[in-house]
């Protein structure tokens, strides 16, 4: 019996690292549909609604075999609504980062998000923050830098510049859901940010909505399907092992990027993100090793303040 339950709590770490690599390669997949479908005439608007709206019935169904409904009842309406508004400001702009950029260099900008949640962090919620992470901070900037290339072409610069903002509003939103995280539980906020974001996406619909050839449905359908699967993987993920088993797979981005820019856009990573890409990650692992020593010093009883 003993070692069943052994073999059991060594599996599911495993199975969450496979949870995890799968969401990475479904994201792969809804961020190539993205651009592709961009470049069929979808607006962003169109891209973020379809999005929403065919991830919704997954959604429902995990919570339905889950927790179930009665777990979406919260009596903190007005942070779900605020979580859902910084929801979309920072899903639009990664898809518009996706759309005006590379697939590769808009990836690697993206894994900038430890770098500003470490910062938020620190100046909104008082985190005591020690040198290792604010030497990780600064070389993961470094690293930014090197792929925004500020001396670039003006179209590049631009699209550069929407990545920086986007995972600065992802980082807020990851924040946010720290906090939120505190009573509510992840089928709540999944749901209502779901739900919640189709009215004013739906409203928008009446002036960007249009109508396609059939590819381009199926492309849409494909896009959904793939960012609602995602979604229930990256949760299921971390309930199965802890963040610092989990987060190193979300980098294996990288090569999913390198892969249907090549394939679907006949573009690869430039030299400047071949640089800054091994900047970037080395300084999120730092952050995450970080992290992962001060959860061991306060389950021996040592404070954070000590441990930074």
């Amino acid at each position: 019996m003993n070692t069943d339950r052994n073999d059991e709590r060594l599996s599911r770490p495993i199975a969450a690292i496979f949870m995890r690599l799968a969401a990475v390669a479904a994201l792969g997949i809804m961020f190539a549909l993205v651009k592709l479908g961009s470049e069929r005439g979808v607006t962003l608007v169109e891209s973020v609604f379809y999005r929403q709206l065919l991830s919704l019935p997954l959604i429902l169904g995990w919570v339905s075999l889950g927790p179930g409904f009665a777990s979406l009842k919260t009596q903190r309406v007005g942070s779900h609504v605020i979580r859902m508004v910084m929801g979309l400001v920072a899903m639009s702009l990664n898809f518009l980062s996706i759309i005006m950029l590379p697939l590769a260099e808009a990836t690697v900008i993206g894994f900038a998000v430890p770098l500003f949640a470490t910062v938020l962090a620190a100046f909104l919620l008082k985190e005591p923050t020690g040198k290792y992470r604010w030497g990780a901070v600064v070389l993961g900037l470094i690293g930014v830098i090197l792929v925004v290339r500020p001396d670039g072409e003006a179209l590049y610069s631009t699209g550069a510049l929407v990545a920086v903002a986007a995972a600065l509003a992802t980082a807020s939103v990851t924040i946010f859901i720290r906090q939120l995280g505190a009573t509510e539980p992840a089928a709540t906020t999944v749901v209502w940010f779901t739900a919640s974001s189709l009215i004013p996406l739906g409203t928008a619909m009446l002036w960007f909505g249009q109508m396609h050839d059939p590819l381009t449905w199926v492309l849409l359908l494909a896009m959904g399907t793939a960012g609602g699967t995602a979604q229930l993987l990256l949760t299921a993920s971390l309930r199965m092992a802890p963040v610092s088993v989990v987060l190193p797979m979300d980098y294996t981005g990288l090569i999913w990027a390198t892969l249907w820019g090549w394939l679907l856009f006949s573009t690869l990573p430039l030299s400047a993100t071949l640089l800054g890409a091994p900047i970037i990650i080395a300084s999120g692992l730092i952050i995450l090793w970080r992290e992962h020593q001060l959860g061991k010093a306060q389950r021996l009883g040592v404070s954070e303040a000590e441990a930074v």
